[in-house]
């Protein structure tokens, strides 16, 4: 397929799957999340309202939960699922259950994470399926794993629980053909979570990448351990496969390295970030026979900067080896735009229990307020597809 000019401000293809009202309770949630305090004090206030008893579940299912979110289960998420497929956008389920500690619920998870790929089966839907490592293991192991820390004979029965539900998880993507992303986190747990993530691919990227793991460009490191990481699959003969993200937690990284007073991880400014983000790109381009990549951003520029590599290096807009993707509820002008032009589009499709997924809806907000006015760019879109719509009525 050849390669068209890309209007990303063309709102009536970005919005083409929302209804007037739909995009009406965007701009006042987009609205209300620019305004900082209130997204600051979001999580204290919610707390305290579900500790006493106040219906607030209801109003958050119908404003942030509907907008970021597709419903509480699978089954609630194939309305969305259709209809964005509808359109050539795939879905990429995630579970987003997160910061548990006990050992039924990484269990439950673990299954949980197996219906999606079940759900992915055969299905061009749902190209991928995701999870976090810290959703079927505890923080603190891995953080004492990553730590090189010896475990004591409690907690290694624990990680090899760990171990065990991962391979099941892996086993059942390659069994099934369904490409799987292992999510990245925090940095004093992410070499634990790479040398799970390098265990997998050496085992199941034989013929084709299966297993991603997925790499944050906030970080300084990261350029470096890329070329390391495709030099490996290589020398070692097997696909790498690999999810790039600027990433979510600098905040937190920030912070923790500046209390326990070691090297702060983090790129010096968003301008080293997005250098190494494109260098990045322009490395896997390079070395596309031997890895698969999907581009997480809501970055124009960097969508722009693939879409000329791909063109450069003839390669066609629906090679299935690169995909780009967004969250759902943002960036719909990126999303909807580029499978329109033919290219390969998934958006992450976060379900769960309400109460389960607001440390998750809590970042989405925090993000839209930090992230280069990302939450005034969503109204500024939004706005001109109504001011569209009501025009094209006159």
């Amino acid at each position: 397929m050849i390669h068209t000019k890309i209007d990303f401000s063309n709102t009536q293809i970005a919005f083409q799957t929302k209804s007037n009202k739909e995009l009406r309770n965007s701009y006042m949630l987009f609205k209300a999340i620019g305004y900082n305090w209130l997204v600051q004090a979001g999580p204290k206030m919610v707390e305290l309202a579900f500790s006493l008893g106040l219906p607030i579940k209801g109003i958050i299912k119908k404003t942030v939960f509907h907008q970021f979110c597709g419903g509480e289960n699978i089954q609630d998420c194939e309305k969305n699922i259709q209809l964005m497929h509808q359109f050539n956008v795939g879905t990429i389920l995630d579970y987003s259950v997160e910061g548990e500690e006990r050992e039924e619920v990484f269990e439950a998870t673990a299954k949980e994470i197996i219906q999606t790929i079940l759900k992915a089966k055969a299905n061009p839907a749902i190209p991928f399926s995701v999870f976090k490592v810290t959703g079927v293991a505890r923080f603190e192991l891995l953080s004492k794993i990553n730590a090189r820390l010896a475990l004591t004979e409690q907690e290694q029965a624990e990680f090899n629980q760990v171990k065990r539900r991962i391979q099941l998880i892996c086993e059942m993507a390659h069994t099934h053909q369904v490409r799987l992303f292992i999510d990245a986190e925090e940095s004093w747990i992410q070499d634990a979570i790479d040398e799970i993530a390098l265990e997998m691919m050496l085992h199941f990227n034989k013929e084709r990448a299966i297993i991603y793991n997925t790499i944050q460009f906030y970080r300084q490191d990261r350029i470096t351990f890329l070329k390391k990481s495709v030099e490996h699959a290589q020398l070692h003969n097997y696909y790498y496969g690999v999810k790039l993200v600027r990433g979510a937690y600098m905040e937190k990284e920030a912070l923790r390295a500046q209390e326990l007073q070691y090297k702060n991880p983090i790129q010096p400014n968003k301008a080293a970030s997005d250098a190494d983000y494109n260098a990045g790109l322009a490395y896997c381009i390079e070395h596309i026979d031997r890895v698969s990549l999907c581009a997480g951003t809501h970055n124009e520029e960097s969508c722009k900067y693939l879409i000329s590599l791909m063109q450069a290096a003839s390669i066609p807009a629906n090679d299935s080896r690169i995909f780009f993707s967004q969250l759902f509820g943002m960036s719909d002008n990126l999303s909807y735009n580029l499978a329109n032009a033919g290219y390969c589009v998934a958006k992450y499709l976060p379900y769960g229990p309400v109460k389960a997924v607001l440390p998750y809806l809590f970042r989405r907000a925090q993000e839209n307020t930090s992230v280069q006015g990302q939450a005034g760019r969503e109204l500024s879109l939004v706005q001109t597809e109504l001011r569209r719509r009501n025009a094209s009525k006159k």
